[in-house]
C-alpha cells in the first residue's frame, strides 16, 4: 500500500456536507474539456515528480463492466491506435508509457470501454473511479506536483488508502499457474479426450477460444497473450442438433460454435436471442453451450499464465474446479509427508482409497502391510481411520499413493535373526517345487518355502496342507522378502539335539 493517496477531483472538499457528499455549485458531469486535461496534467506531475517513465496496466477490463461518463462505449473501447496488437496488447502486466498512461485514462473518464489499474510497482498508481475521480498514490510525497495541481484548479484530498486498490475475492485463494505441470497434465487430457477448448481470457470480458489437438497445442501456446487466464473444456459436441438441443429454457448462455472453415466463434445471448444465434450454427461443425451462471458449468481446470521467470504475477481469481482445488492440496504435500485419511473404498482389483482433506489417494497392495494377507479387507475396512506415508505426489495425473507399512515397525529384520533357528509350523500350501510353511503363530504370520530338494521323504509320508512340519530358517532374502526353509536340515538338527525353538 502506498504512503500518499490523493483523492484528485475538481469539487472543492469544503463543499461537501457531513455525509462527504457534493453541495457545490459545480455541475455533477465531467468536462471532457478543461477538467480532462486538468487531470492528465496532473497525472503527469505526480509522475514526474516519483521519477516514473513507464506504467503497469492491472487487472484490464474491457466491454462496458465499468461506466463513469455518459457517453457509450465506442468501438475499439478507446485503445485504438495504443496497441500494435490490438485489444490482445491491452493485457495485465503490459508495460506502457506516461503518455499511453494517460491516453488509457483520458479513455476511462469518457467511458469508452476499457478500463484497468495503472501501476509502478510499489512506486505509483492511477486509478480512476466509478465517480469518475482520480485517486493518485506515491511513494514520496509530491510536493510539487500537489503545488501544481491545486493550480489547474483540482483539488486533492489525502486519503489512507485507494479505494480501487486490488483485492482479491478469497485471499486464500491460490490460482494455479500454467507451469510445466500444467502443460504436461494438458498434453495428457488432449490425448484422453482427442481434443479440448482452451479458452483464453486476457481482460475481463475480452478472450478467444482456440481448439487443442496434439498437433497444435504448442502452436496455439506461443500465441497466447501473457499473464492471460486458461480455462479448459471438454471438446464441442459434433452433434450440433444435440448441443441446440442442450439450450435451457431461459437465462445467459455462452455458445461456441466451430465453422466449416474451423473459424471459432462464441457469444453470449439469453433466451431473446436463442432463435437468431441458432440459425447462424445451420453449417457449423460444432457447438458447445455453457452456463454463464456461477458453480452451473465449469471448465476441466484453470491456469493463469506466468511471467517469463516463471512467476505468477497476474491477479486473476477463478471459481474453482474440482481438479484446481485438488491441485492446491497437492500442493501442499510432499514426499515423506505423514498423514490421516479415512478408507472410503476398497476396489474389486485390490487398490484402497482414502480421503484425505477431501482429496482422494490411493494405497496399493503391497503398501497395506509387511504382512501376508489374502485380500486388503483382512488389513483395513471401509470408515476406518489409517496413518499411512505419502510416497508421491503426481501433479500431473493428479495422483497420490500413499503406504500403510512404511509409518509400521519393519519386522523383517527380526526374522533375519532367526536364521538358523528350528521351528515347527503348519504347511499352508503345496506347488510343484515344494510347499509353503508359516514359521508364526499367528493369522498373518511369516511364510517360507521349504523346496523339493530339502524335503525329507524318506518316511514315505504325503505332507498335505494343515500338517506340522518341523524346518529351519536356512536364508531370509531381505531384498526379495523371501524365506527359505529346510525339513532335511531340521531333522538333522533335531537329531543333534539343537533345536533352538519354534511356533505352533
Amino acid at each position: 500500500m502506498l504512503p500518499h493517496v490523493y483523492r484528485v477531483t475538481k469539487y472543492d472538499p469544503a463543499d461537501r456536507d457531513q455525509h462527504g457528499h457534493y453541495v457545490g455549485a459545480e455541475p455533477a458531469t465531467s468536462d471532457h474539456g478543461p477538467v480532462e486535461a486538468a487531470y492528465l496534467r496532473a497525472i503527469a506531475a505526480f509522475a514526474e515528480d516519483t521519477g516514473v517513465d513507464k506504467l503497469a496496466i492491472r487487472e484490464p477490463q474491457l466491454g462496458g463492466f465499468v461506466h463513469f461518463g455518459l457517453e457509450p462505449p465506442i468501438d475499439g473501447y478507446g485503445l485504438t491506435g495504443l496497441f500494435p496488437a490490438g485489444p490482445a496488447g491491452f493485457h495485465d502486466g503490459a508495460l506502457v508509457p506516461i503518455a499511453v498512461g494517460l491516453e488509457l485514462v483520458r479513455s476511462m473518464l469518457r467511458d469508452n470501454g476499457a478500463w484497468c489499474r495503472l501501476e509502478a510497482g510499489g512506486a505509483f498508481a492511477v486509478h480512476v473511479g466509478w465517480d469518475q475521480y482520480l485517486y493518485i498514490g506515491s511513494n514520496l510525497p509530491c510536493e510539487t506536483a500537489l503545488a501544481r495541481t491545486r493550480a489547474l484548479g483540482l483539488f486533492p484530498e489525502r486519503l489512507d488508502a485507494s479505494p480501487y486498490d486490488f483485492v482479491p475475492d478469497d485471499p486464500a485463494y491460490v490460482q494455479r499457474p500454467a507451469d510445466a505441470d500444467f502443460w504436461a497434465r494438458l498434453h495428457w487430457t488432449v490425448s484422453a479426450h482427442r481434443a479440448v477448448f482452451l479458452e483464453e481470457v486476457f481482460a475481463v470480458n475480452a478472450f478467444r477460444w482456440h481448439r487443442l489437438t496434439r498437433d497444435n497445442i504448442e502452436t496455439v501456446r506461443s500465441q497466447l497473450a501473457p499473464r492471460a487466464q486458461l480455462a479448459i473444456w471438454p471438446d464441442l459436441l459434433t452433434d450440433v442438433d444435440k448441443a441446440v438441443a442442450a439450450l435451457p429454457d431461459e437465462g445467459l448462455v455462452e455458445i461456441v460454435w466451430e465453422d466449416e472453415d474451423g473459424q471459432i466463434t462464441s457469444t453470449v445471448v439469453d433466451e431473446t436471442q436463442f432463435e437468431a444465434v441458432t440459425s447462424q450454427l445451420a453449417s457449423a461443425r460444432a457447438a458447445g453451450v455453457v452456463s454463464m451462471y456461477a458453480g452451473e458449468d465449469l471448465p476441466l481446470f484453470t491456469a493463469v499464465l506466468p511471467d517469463s521467470d516463471g512467476v505468477l504475477r497476474a491477479r486473476w481469481q477463478t471459481e474453482p474446479t474440482p481438479s484446481d482445488r485438488d491441485w492446491a492440496f497437492l500442493k501442499t504435500l510432499r514426499r515423506g509427508q505423514v498423514v490421516t485419511g479415512t478408507v472410503t473404498s476398497i476396489a474389486s482389483f485390490g487398490v484402497t482409497f482414502v480421503d484425505i482433506g477431501g482429496f482422494t489417494a490411493m494405497i496399493n497392495i503391497p503398501e497395506l502391510s509387511w504382512r501376508p494377507f489374502d485380500h486388503p479387507s483382512d488389513v483395513v475396512s471401509v470408515g476406518q481411520e489409517v496413518t499411512a506415508e505419502v510416497l508421491d505426489v503426481d501433479m500431473v495425473w493428479e495422483r497420490v499413493p500413499l503406504s500403510l507399512r512404511a509409518v509400521q515397525e519393519d519386522p523383517w529384520p527380526q526374522v533375519a535373526q532367526r536364521i538358523g533357528q528350528v521351528v515347527i509350523g503348519a504347511v499352508t500350501k503345496i506347488v510343484p517345487f515344494g510347499v509353503f510353511v508359516r514359521i508364526e503363530d499367528r493369522e498373518d504370520g511369516f511364510q517360507g518355502l521349504v523346496h523339493t530338494s530339502e524335503l525329507d521323504e524318506s518316511s514315505g509320508e504325503v505332507v498335505e496342507v494343515g500338517d506340522a512340519l518341523t524346518v529351519k530358517i536356512i536364508e531370509v532374502d531381505m531384498a526379495r522378502r523371501r524365506i527359505s526353509l529346510s525339513h532335511t536340515q531340521a531333522r538333522t538338527t533335531r537329531s543333534e539335539g539343537g533345536i533352538e525353538g519354534g511356533s505352533a
